[in-house]
């Protein structure tokens, strides 16, 4: 059976080769989701060795953040952008996990994060996740957590509104978009933790503010900040 799978698996390889998600070449045996090229070529930030990197700066003055960092830049129409659509909107809910893991490695050189005590994915409302099939996130979050040896927190902090997409908004529209629509099911969680939130991207920081706005409430919790791209504008 073994032999017969493999053959079925050439043939479907010959005919439907796997394709890098962001340059578009034909994966090598041993590759997944990303070519070795643009792995290599990544555009990494290494926000999480600069405290006032451009991630940080989003939240001064809006909300206390104890750190900030993303993977990866990208500007819009860039390749990378692809892989961030990939993840999102076409089922590639196992390449979050693994840019994830990628992360979480990044960021074990850096104290200020390896000293989280729980990692909590920005939520989507039920509706949509039903939709999409699942919360990206939620798959980064465990990538980071996996390397981190840190608990994932998947449904204490959920969104109570469904909310229409972000994308064409400005800054002020997606603080309305997103003001007061996240709760806390049970505070005490995370009382007294050093919490980290992560996200797909961040743009303006509105969702993650409010997020965080929600946290920060709970006595003693220390909030954060970890997504998979920065969407430099």
């Amino acid at each position: 059976m073994n032999r017969i799978s493999q053959g079925i698996s050439d043939v479907l390889e010959l005919f439907f080769p796997a394709l890098c998600t962001t340059c578009g070449d034909r994966l090598a045996t041993q590759e997944k989701y990303v070519c070795m090229n643009c792995w290599h070529d990544l555009p990494v930030t290494n926000f999480h060795q600069n405290p006032e990197n451009k991630v940080a700066q989003l939240f001064w003055g809006r909300v206390e953040i104890e750190n900030a960092s993303s993977f990866f830049s990208y500007k819009k129409g860039s390749r990378y952008q692809h892989l961030i659509h990939y993840l999102k909107y076409k089922g590639l809910k196992e390449l979050g996990f693994e840019t994830g893991r990628k992360f979480g490695f990044a960021l074990t050189e850096s104290a200020k994060f390896t000293s989280v005590d729980v990692v909590v994915p920005v939520p989507l409302h039920p509706k949509k996740e039903r939709k999409r099939g699942y919360n990206q996130s939620r798959w980064i979050a465990a990538g980071i957590a996996a390397v981190l040896h840190k608990p994932v927190s998947e449904n204490n902090l959920f969104r109570k509104t469904f909310t229409s997409t972000q994308t064409r908004k400005n800054r002020f529209e997606r603080w309305q978009n997103v003001d007061g629509i996240f709760g806390i099911h049970t505070p005490n969680e995370f009382s007294e933790k050093h919490v980290l939130l992560v996200d797909d991207v961040v743009t303006t920081g509105s969702t993650l503010e409010a997020c965080a706005y929600q946290l920060l409430k709970i006595p003693n919790t220390k909030v954060s900040i970890a997504t998979l791209a920065f969407a430099d504008m």
